[in-house]
């Protein structure tokens, strides 16, 4: 393995075979996804799983794609943090703020009882949920850096980016659908596609395919949830530490907060200040869209296929129960406001 007492010229130069890998997958896997219309995440995990012989001990791009897998994925999760502001909260109004909310907490909860009936623990439960229930992969690969690691940590995180990826591509054709069969108007259309589909982008584009004001209302809500990954971390990272189940290097206690969210949340409270332009904004999103591709791409290339297929039925259950949940969840609260 590779030591972190190179000096950084050398350093860089050891890491930069197995970045620039995990870079080309990303850029291939977004251009299938603009050319032939499947999810770019899904596309970069499949392509990584293809070439998980580049992340065997001994090859030059082995040290690379491991830094990439763990260190990229934080700078993307920090620089969400530049899409939100409280001004999203008073444009939506309280209840449905509530609504979006407890439907985040409720899904967790929810995956961390039924877990027990399928046969997985509660790390795979606060993976599933709070990927289901905040953001998708973005959210999985941010808990995932927070729980404590197993010989299983990137199996169960690849099997959920790639499980909730494909759930939210499904929703994003079947959803639009059900909010015009429930006769959903163009804000009560935007708050259930955008409070029950997993990744932002399949929210965009499922809001979008219905109307302008829909896929608008759809993007508001979505980054609310968006919203709640600090809070989600901050909490599973206090009780994960007072259960004793933090990992501990050397002995010692690891942040409270990681600072990749601690970057999230001060990005979020410049732009509720309004101090980030418009344009670095939508800058700092993009860059943010990359590094993520970019770093799920690594934890593919890094994980093998074989080990993929044992994670078992009990698992595919679980995430599916948790999609139902929190789709049924938003239904009954937007009946219940009228």
């Amino acid at each position: 393995m590779f030591t972190a007492a190179l000096p950084a010229p050398d350093r860089l130069k050891e890491l930069f075979p197995g970045f620039i890998v995990s870079a080309l997958v990303a850029a291939t896997a977004q251009f299938l996804s603009e050319h032939y219309g499947a999810p770019a995440m899904l596309m970069a995990l499949l392509l990584g799983l293809a070439l998980n012989f580049l992340a065997e001990e001994g090859t030059r791009t082995a040290p690379g794609i491991a830094v990439t897998a763990r260190t990229v994925l934080r700078l993307g999760v920090a620089l969400l943090g530049a899409r939100i502001s409280v001004d999203m909260l008073a444009q939506l109004g309280p209840e449905l703020v509530a609504l979006v909310v407890t439907g985040v907490i409720a899904t967790i909860l929810f995956a961390l009882v039924v877990a027990r009936f399928v046969g997985r623990k509660w790390r795979f439960a606060l993976l599933t949920g709070g990927s289901v229930a905040i953001c998708g992969a973005s959210a999985a690969m941010a808990i995932a850096a927070i729980l404590p690691k197993h010989d299983k940590s990137e199996r169960d995180l690849v099997f959920t980016v790639l499980s909730v990826t494909v759930m939210s591509t499904i929703a994003m054709v079947v959803y639009p659908m059900l909010s015009g069969y429930f006769g959903f108007d163009a804000r009560a259309g935007g708050v259930f596609l955008g409070g029950t589909i997993h990744d932002v982008a399949q929210v965009v584009g499922a809001g979008f395919s219905i109307s302008e004001e829909t896929g608008e209302t759809a993007t508001l809500v979505k980054l609310i949830r968006v919203a709640m990954l600090a809070p989600v971390v901050l909490g599973a990272s206090i009780i994960i530490r007072v259960a004793g189940a933090a990992d501990r290097n050397g002995g010692k206690q690891p942040p409270l907060l990681p600072s990749f969210v601690v970057g999230f949340l001060i990005l979020a409270a410049l732009n509720s200040f309004g101090l980030i332009p418009a344009t670095v904004a939508e800058v700092a999103g993009t860059v943010s869209r990359w590094a993520l591709l970019i770093s799920i791409a690594a934890v593919g290339i890094k994980t093998s296929l074989a080990k993929m297929l044992e994670v078992g039925g009990g698992a595919i259950a679980l995430i599916v129960a948790e999609t139902v949940f929190i789709g049924g969840y938003v239904l009954a609260g937007l009946h219940f406001l009228g």
